[in-house]
């Protein structure tokens, strides 16, 4: 069953709502998060969460004209080394269309989430682009795709992904935050609105595994979502509804979790 399966059942299944006196429609605490976990799923294939080992069995739609890797070179298209960060038709050498140099100079940069709409319909993005190519409709396909594009890429959009535990991250906390010791008990209870997308068996399916994070990196990592330093929306909201109390006894639990 694909996952989008699972968050839709879990919504049904958890939706509770109430309509007050004042007419105006109320959804409870469960609810908010279970609709937060449904858009984080779609959200988080779309964002560098992919798979590099399946996106390189999705890159063969894209070899007869991309090379990528040691001794890639630009062929029909551009070779894709250090696709992320690069400006829109900035590569020298490579052959690109009008529109697609026009992009460029408009301020079109290759991040996950250009890279994301652009596989999906080129011609969306750029309108007279050169490449034939259809676009890739499955989000997995895409996150894959693109996680195996990361892979070669060394520039800072490509490495400030990578940093799923939050390591690398400028954050600032006050040294009392880090050094809080959490409740396990009561990070289990608040678990459940953690576990309706990551899985307790710390497996990556679509979204990135936190069972056994070190405490200290699960702590650095919801910070930054809850001060906005990490990008994105879905979990600013849901770490910003939590306190630090609560965020150490989750680091706590998950770090305990086999």
């Amino acid at each position: 069953m694909r996952i989008y399966d699972c968050i839709i059942g879990l919504f049904l299944f958890s939706v509770r709502v109430s309509i007050r006196e004042d007419g105006f429609l109320h959804l409870n605490r469960g609810t908010f998060f279970v609709l937060a976990a449904f858009f984080l799923t779609g959200m988080a294939q779309a964002s560098g969460m992919g798979d590099p080992a399946l996106g390189a069995a999705v890159f063969k739609k894209c070899q007869s004209c991309h090379q990528v890797g040691d001794q890639a070179k630009n062929r029909v298209g551009p070779q894709l080394n250090d696709i992320l960060g690069r400006t829109a038709g900035g590569l020298e050498g490579a052959k690109y269309s009008k529109s697609m140099i026009q992009a460029g100079q408009d301020g079109l940069v290759w991040s996950e989430d250009t890279l994301d709409s652009f596989l999906e319909s080129p011609k969306s993005l750029v309108a007279k682009t050169r490449m034939s190519f259809r676009g890739l409709k499955d989000p997995e396909d895409r996150a894959n795709l693109i996680a195996y594009l990361r892979s070669f890429s060394k520039g800072p959009i490509g490495a400030s992904n990578m940093q799923e535990t939050g390591q690398g991250i400028d954050i600032k906390l006050d040294p009392s935050v880090l050094a809080m010791v959490g409740d396990a008990e009561y990070g289990e209870y608040l678990s459940s609105e953690c576990l309706t997308c990551h899985q307790s068996s710390g497996s990556n399916d679509g979204i990135p595994g936190i069972t056994a994070w070190p405490t200290e990196d699960f702590v650095i990592a919801m910070h930054a979502y809850k001060q906005k330093i990490r990008s994105h929306p879905v979990m600013q909201m849901m770490a910003g509804r939590l306190s630090d109390e609560e965020i150490a006894a989750l680091a706590a639990y998950f770090s305990d979790l086999e």
